[in-house]
């Protein structure tokens, strides 16, 4: 994309700034935002945002379950039962869907809750606490999928196509610039 997906913009803030915005409408308490070692530009517009905090995975090179586990890493503590995990190239889910998936996370059975829009699945992905050991013991090549295939997933079907809008190219960026 020739920049960090972070710092793309689309309506009046950044991709990153949407995320953190988001959480912090639907009452997250806490969030991370895992980036690279040389990504000072990002850090600055995380602490910009006035919510969350920039932590550098030192090895980013070791796959995205490096990402996830140096998150969970950073907000890890007895009381956390859960932990929502997304995307910065996933940024236009609604505050509402959110916190749709926190509520249905605080009665579900179920040890992941993940987001669904027309029956495909996205994000946001939670993690319930029985599966944070299990998550860092995944097989980094197989990631976080292996230990979602293993185990019963709610998902929470959303009427919010934020969920799967997934911006990899210049083309997907082109469908939400102006959102």
């Amino acid at each position: 994309m020739g920049r960090p997906k972070a710092l793309l913009a689309t309506g009046d803030r950044t991709f990153v700034r949407r995320v953190l915005d988001a959480l912090r409408a639907a009452e997250v308490p806490d969030a991370v935002v895992v980036v690279r070692p040389e990504a000072g530009d990002v850090v600055r517009e995380v602490a910009n945002a006035g919510f969350g905090r920039a932590i550098v995975n030192p090895d980013p090179s070791r796959g995205q379950l490096s990402s996830l586990l140096t998150g969970l890493d950073a907000l890890d503590h007895p009381r956390v039962v859960a932990v929502l995990v997304t995307l910065v190239d996933v940024p236009l889910v609604a505050p509402a869907t959110i916190a749709t998936l926190l509520a249905r996370a605080r009665t579900s059975n179920a040890p992941i809750v993940r987001a669904t829009y027309r029956t495909r699945h996205g994000h946001p992905v939670i993690f319930k606490r029985a599966l944070f050991q299990e998550l860092r013991s995944a097989d980094p090549a197989a990631g976080a999928k292996a230990v979602m295939r293993a185990h019963a997933i709610d998902d929470v079907e959303v009427d919010d196509p934020g969920v799967v809008e997934d911006v990899d190219t210049p083309d997907d960026y082109r469908r939400v610039i102006d959102v």
